[in-house]
């Protein structure tokens, strides 16, 4: 499959890094117990130099006859993690290649006590390499890396071929999370996603929803964020639906939503202040569903059943846009009073969310588990900070220890969760509070400043879908989770980081 223009650079691996060295023209290293060759002139460097070992440096080696940037992976605390691996990487990888490297060795750790440490090592020094697609489509000439060496200082290269494929589909993710908003604009997230797939021979199914009748009949929470977008072809939202049926009998099937709100403006309750720059990032969940199905094709799981929807929308505003006090109607048959526009994302989520609901209990799907995934609320960013995931458990998935095992299994990746847990305080704030609706939306406040501003919005799916009506002790339990990924999609203007590509495809698909 022809996968090159999603990868950053050619990669390969050395299987001598001595005799090779001499086709390449920069070594990268973390740590001196990785590299014998190299150790003594990195020892000796540290005797004349007492901030060696704490900042990066460019030298020559004698010994190896190649320029050397020496990236020190330093000592790690009890609090540090994985991600220190990654981010030690990237350092030197961006230090090579101003020093004018165009064919860089990295020679991944040896001994750690990460189990995940040489896959992370690599992401993130192939993440260093991204390039933004504006970048590469429009510059005449791209400075990057031709070629990145990998040396295996362990002697095992166990997951060189498992780090391409998760780069690929984290390429893909930064593709659509990162372009500006005309580049990704919801038509041509459509015409992204269809020239990935013909390139992958897995099949995917692909079906786009973007008839406004249509959308106003079966997604009409959708439909009204949509509304002032509609007006100009160029931005008509569109909603993605991609399916994977496995060959074998499914043990398992992962339903994702994500939010794909391609420019938010805040629409009526405009974002105002200067606070509307970076908006274009709000698509990032629906970039990570497009990473995740770009890894499903890639690795064509034998018995993981995987359907996805990504809920791709403008937040327009203008005289067509909806407004505070209106009561929609959602799919699940649910009264929704609006609160507040600039809280579309749930609503661009919830009838795609709603129609996963269905297929579910109707196909009675094997062991389902349901996923909203949006940068949804400036809350969670305060909350957690930078980097962190946030997942919010239903009963059901709550029951089955889902969020632990998904923190868990971020941690050993890189991609770390924090949990929080929905409660009754939740659902009663989102309740109806007069006759004629059923659930209010939002307050007229930004979630930065109303209590429980992230757990509120995953109660509010579940009320505006019907989920409600599938908890533990109902007659179709369905697991359900939200992950907000306002602090750990990539804050602008840092690239977006693809999270959690990489988590959920190790926790669902035995990687």
């Amino acid at each position: 499959m022809d996968l090159q223009q999603y990868f950053p650079c050619s990669v390969e691996i050395l299987k001598d890094l001595k005799k090779e060295i001499k086709n390449y023209d920069c070594l990268c290293l973390l740590s001196a117990e990785d590299c014998a060759e190299v150790a003594p002139e990195l020892k000796d460097c540290g005797k004349f130099d007492a901030a060696f070992e704490k900042e990066i440096s460019c030298f020559w080696s004698k010994s190896l006859g190649v320029r050397t940037v020496y990236s020190p992976l330093g000592v790690l605390s009890d609090y540090d993690d994985v991600r220190k691996y990654a981010v030690t990487a990237g350092k030197a990888l961006c230090r090579a290649r101003k020093a004018g490297s165009d064919r860089p060795v990295l020679v991944l750790p040896r001994n750690s006590g990460f189990q995940q440490a040489e896959l992370v090592t690599l992401l993130g020094a192939l993440e260093e390499l991204y390039q933004p697609i504006q970048y590469r489509e429009e510059a005449a000439k791209v400075e990057k890396i031709s070629c990145l060496g990998v040396f295996f200082s362990s002697g095992k290269s166990s997951c060189f071929d498992l780090a391409k494929q998760i780069e690929v589909s984290r390429y893909v993710a930064r593709d659509v999370g990162g372009g500006d908003p005309e580049r990704m604009a919801p038509p041509r997230v459509v015409q992204y996603v269809q020239e990935l797939l013909k390139k992958i021979p897995t099949k995917i199914s692909f079906n786009v929803i973007n008839d406004p009748a249509l959308l106003v009949k079966e997604y009409p929470l959708f439909s009204a964020v949509n509304r002032a977008a509609n007006c100009v072809p160029r931005h008509r939202g569109q909603i993605i639906f991609l399916e994977y049926i496995p060959p074998q009998k499914a043990r398992k099937t992962v339903m994702l939503v994500g939010k794909g709100v391609t420019y938010d403006t805040g629409g009526a309750d405009i974002k105002a202040g200067g606070v509307m720059a970076g908006m274009s990032r709000d698509k990032c969940g629906a970039a990570a569903v497009a990473g995740f199905m770009a890894f499903v094709a890639q690795r064509a799981p034998a018995d993981v059943h995987v359907v996805a929807a990504m809920c791709m929308v403008r937040n327009s505003v203008g005289e067509e846009c909806y407004v505070s006090d209106e009561v929609i109607t959602s799919r699940a048959g649910v009264r929704v009073r609006i609160g507040n526009t600039d809280a579309e994302g749930r609503m661009a989520m919830a009838d795609s969310l709603c129609r996963m609901k269905e297929l579910a209990v109707a196909n009675k799907y094997p062991d389902p588990h349901l996923y909203t995934i949006a940068t949804l609320t400036g809350h969670a960013f305060l909350a957690v900070g930078e980097g962190y995931t946030i997942v919010m458990d239903n009963g059901p998935a709550r029951a089955a220890g889902h969020g632990l095992r998904l923190k868990e299994t971020g941690e050993e990746v890189g991609e770390p969760f924090e949990i929080s847990t929905i409660r009754p305080e939740d659902f009663k704030f989102h309740s109806g509070k007069v006759k004629g609706e059923d659930v209010v939306q939002a307050n007229n406040l930004p979630s930065s400043r109303t209590p429980r501003g992230h757990q509120g919005p995953a109660a509010f799916m579940i009320l505006s879908t019907g989920l409600d009506k599938h908890g533990i002790k109902s007659d179709f339990p369905l697991k359900y989770s939200h992950l907000d990924i306002a602090g750990s999609a990539g804050e602008y203007p840092e690239m977006p980081t693809g999270a959690p590509v990489l988590a959920l495809a190790k926790l669902h698909l035995n990687l």
